[in-house]
């Protein structure tokens, strides 16, 4: 796939506080990206200097190979969808989408063709007329990325859009939005906190943290194989624990050395081993590789989540089996549920379940709901 947009060594300070920190990326044609990482990150830094509303302090911009650095927004053959729509509340939804286009002076045929070719594919047909103030959060969206891709932009920035929609509105759009970019073909970089916005929705995920970033690639691979603990914390559900790396395929935690699939590790490295909640399987003591005690049970419609106090670490298990708190538990792991890392900066910052549960006691305290021992 060719490369569309280019990040070379991108630096950028406010206030004396970097932001993003040399760092290097490249977006591909026709490519779904998501900036994903939690408030703060840069990843909005990141989309506004592609859009050209930021300059780097240091570092190249590159677009189809020439540099942008210094082209203003509106040269730039790239537009923005921002969390908030700025529609034009005293025109209706067709002029929304025709803007951009009256601005240009098109052939009023033209802009008609167009305004309409927009409008199916939004899924907004018969809209024309509507007042944008009468319609729902989702459909304002959709306008507003009809007027965005009206003028056929190579690349679409999107920051957040989905942030104000409720639950079940937002996973439509999720869907929308990804029928939309492989209707156009058009690149669509978009920004989120929200993991399950970024798996579900694109090819590639760039995971940032302190404005560099921690891991690149395809979701899948994001959630399976993460780097270090900060993207396997950040990306779903983990049991993050300390482990021993022996030898090639076998590792040692929680007292018992597992085989793993894992190899290239110095003999008797310590390590940080992953262990996805669903990955887990309830068994009988005896069969267990660890044994355990239930002491927290929620039931979330298609699975239970349950956590399990073992040696004083607690588990985090997903599973359509119901255990009941107190009970006495196995643990069974296969080589295949287990993912070994090398130790980094955020090694020991992530780990067990009894942190949140410690802070919820405190607030449940604090509020006199509960006693203190």
């Amino acid at each position: 796939m060719a490369k569309i947009i280019e990040l070379k060594n991108i630096v950028k300070s406010y206030d004396g506080e970097v932001v993003i920190d040399h760092l290097d990326l490249y977006i591909n044609d026709n490519e779904f990206l998501t900036l994903l990482g939690p408030s703060g990150c840069g990843k909005t830094t990141i989309l506004r200097m592609i859009g050209g509303f930021a300059t780097p302090d240091e570092g190249d911009i590159l677009f189809m190979g020439e540099r942008i650095n210094d082209v203003p927004p509106n040269k730039r053959n790239i537009n923005t969808v921002f969390q908030r729509y700025a529609l034009f509340p005293h025109l209706n939804v067709y002029e929304n989408v025709a803007f951009p286009l009256r601005e240009k002076r098109i052939p009023h045929d033209e802009i008609d063709t167009r305004v309409r070719e927009m409008l199916d594919l939004v899924a907004l047909t018969g809209f024309d007329h509507r007042s944008v103030k009468s319609l729902s959060g989702g459909q304002q969206q959709r306008v507003a990325i009809a007027r965005a891709l009206i003028s056929k932009p190579a690349v679409l920035l999107l920051d957040e859009p989905l942030a104000a929609l409720d639950l079940k509105l937002r996973k439509d759009m999720q869907v929308e939005l990804k029928r939309i970019q492989r209707e156009t073909g058009i690149t669509f970089v978009f920004v989120t906190h929200d993991q399950e916005e970024a798996l579900s929705m694109s090819d590639t995920v760039m995971v940032l943290n302190e404005g560099r970033i921690q891991q690149i690639g395809r979701p899948i691979d994001l959630y399976n194989e993460p780097k270090n603990a900060f993207v396997a914390d950040f990306i779903g559900e983990s049991n993050i624990l300390d482990g021993v790396m022996l030898e090639d395929f076998k590792v040692r935690f929680s007292g018992h050395t597992f085989e793993c699939l894992d190899e290239g590790f110095a003999p008797n490295e310590p390590v940080d081993v992953v262990v996805r909640p669903e990955d887990v399987d309830i068994v009988p003591i005896e069969q267990g590789h660890l044994q355990g005690t239930v002491t927290s049970v929620t039931f979330l419609g298609v699975h239970y989540e349950i956590i399990v106090d073992i040696q004083d670490f607690k588990w985090m298990i997903q599973t359509t089996d119901f255990c009941g708190v107190g009970e006495h538990i196995g643990l069974f792991l296969d080589p295949d549920a287990i993912h070994v890392m090398k130790k980094s900066k955020y090694s020991d910052l992530y780990g067990d379940y009894s942190t949140f549960s410690d802070e919820m006691e405190e607030d449940l305290i604090a509020a006199g709901r509960m006693d203190a021992e």
